[in-house]
C-alpha cells in the first residue's frame, strides 16, 4: 500500500505603509489681467489606514514662497498665482501644518486630491510665455 503524510506550511508576509504620489500639469491657459482660475490633480495611492500629507512647495521663481508663488516669464517677468485645496481658494496649499499642507487617510486605491489654482486680477507683465515647477511632496 501506499502511505501518506501531511504538513501545514505557515505562510506569512508584512505589510509597509506606503504611498505613492503623481501629479498633472496645471495650466491657466491665456492671461489677460483678469482673474483666471484653474484646476488639476495629485493621485495618491497608499496602504489602507496610512495616514499621510501632501505639501506643495515654494517653486522656483526668485523670491516665491509657499504662500506667495509666481511663474517666471520674458526677461525674468513674474505672474503671481496661489494654489488652495479648497475652491473657495481661501486655504493655501503650502508644505507644512502652518502653511497649509493636505492631511488625509489611505484607502487601499487611487485618490484624487484637487489643487485649485488662481492667477489674480490686475497684473501686467511683459507679453510671453510664464512657468514655474512645484514639487509635491507625501509624507507618511
Amino acid at each position: 500500500g501506499v502511505t501518506t503524510t501531511s504538513t501545514q506550511i505557515s505562510i506569512t508576509a508584512t505589510v509597509q505603509p506606503y504611498c505613492a504620489i503623481s501629479a498633472s500639469t496645471l495650466s491657466f491657459g491665456t492671461y489677460s489681467a483678469r482673474t483666471s482660475d484653474a484646476t488639476t490633480t495629485i493621485g495618491v495611492t497608499c496602504t489602507t489606514l496610512t495616514a499621510y500629507t501632501v505639501g506643495l512647495d515654494q517653486g522656483v521663481s526668485s523670491g516665491a514662497t509657499v504662500s506667495t508663488r509666481a511663474m517666471t516669464g520674458p526677461s525674468g517677468a513674474l505672474l503671481q498665482y496661489g494654489l488652495y485645496s479648497d475652491a473657495a481658494h481661501s486655504r493655501n496649499w503650502g508644505n507644512s501644518a502652518a502653511t497649509g499642507w493636505v492631511s488625509e487617510t489611505g484607502l487601499g486605491i487611487r485618490q484624487s486630491l484637487t489643487v485649485y489654482g488662481e492667477v489674480p486680477a490686475g497684473q501686467y507683465p511683459e507679453p510671453g510665455s510664464y512657468s514655474d515647477t512645484i514639487i509635491a511632496t507625501i509624507t507618511y
